[in-house]
């Protein structure tokens, strides 16, 4: 019988990859990229781009004219408004519709609050 030295040599030639340590336990790659992306902090990231790119679809035109989220920060977005009237107009008509679309499209993890 050979021994286990000798047979991971052998595999780790046939194969031309080194043999898999034991005790490190083997995952799918869909699962080690998620995990990365999470243990990075890209997935907020990723979420951010993603709600920047889909605003004016989100609010409107008008509304996305006058203004535009600047970041995401642990599940609160930041809106910054560039006229006092329409920041007043979101802040007490659209916020909640605002928010329930965001929520609805993205996941209510990803946006949970909207501060102007």
């Amino acid at each position: 019988m050979l021994s286990k030295s000798l047979r991971r040599h052998v595999v780790e030639e046939w194969r031309g990859l080194p043999e898999p340590r034991e005790g490190r336990p083997l995952v799918a790659v869909s699962e080690a990229i998620q995990g990365l992306v999470s243990k990075l902090g890209l997935r907020e990231r990723i979420n951010e781009a993603d709600i920047l790119a889909a605003w004016r679809e989100v609010v409107g035109d008008f509304l996305a004219q006058h203004s535009r989220p600047a970041r995401l920060v642990n599940g609160v977005l930041h809106v910054e408004v560039m006229q006092s009237s329409v920041r007043y107009e979101l802040d007490r008509t659209w916020r909640p519709v605002i928010l329930q679309k965001l929520q609805d499209r993205f996941g209510k993890n990803a946006v949970r609050e909207i501060r102007l």
